[in-house]
């Protein structure tokens, strides 16, 4: 019976997918069934899931990025310009607005972690679309960019 009333939210959920608009927010819950431990940890089990299309990334607050840079396993790309500044440990500076143009700079591995920023998030988030539009699965965004970074008492590097 416990099974069948989790099952009801799924099925409204996937009901109501034709409503939704092409890039929505969506809280992504991880459900196991009752009683039996999780065997895989989602691959963003961190911030919040934005759906786009038939994909998704994940916007992170700056305390989560500082979680992930603590054990980096992802590409870290700046997509601002025109460059007003770092945050440590950047790899790449790829302009926004060129990504597609530019994907031989990123890892082929469509699975293979991307995190973006900017300087608000704005150019970031439009990068961000733009990836999981051509099939990358694990896209993350900085919200709020360098200045979300920064008010979070994060440095960035002006170099």
């Amino acid at each position: 019976m416990k099974q069948i009333l989790l099952l009801i939210p799924l099925l409204l959920l996937i009901a109501c997918k034709g409503t939704l608009q092409s890039t929505s927010t969506v809280a992504v819950p991880v459900t196991t069934t009752i009683g039996a431990p999780s065997t895989t940890t989602p691959a963003n089990s961190v911030g919040k899931a934005v759906v786009v299309g038939d994909g998704a990334y994940t916007n992170l607050s700056p305390a989560e990025l500082q979680t992930m840079l603590a054990k980096k396993d992802f590409t870290f790309v700046n997509v601002h310009i025109p460059f007003e500044g770092n945050i440590a440990t950047t790899d790449k500076s790829i302009a926004y607005n060129e990504i597609s143009q530019k994907l031989d700079q990123l890892s082929t591995d469509k699975n293979a972690k991307i995190v973006l920023y900017c300087r608000s998030g704005r150019m970031s988030t439009e990068a961000a679309q733009t990836l999981v539009g051509l099939g990358y699965k694990h896209v993350f965004n900085l919200e709020g960019g360098m200045i979300a970074w920064g008010k979070a008492g994060f440095a960035v590097d002006d170099k």
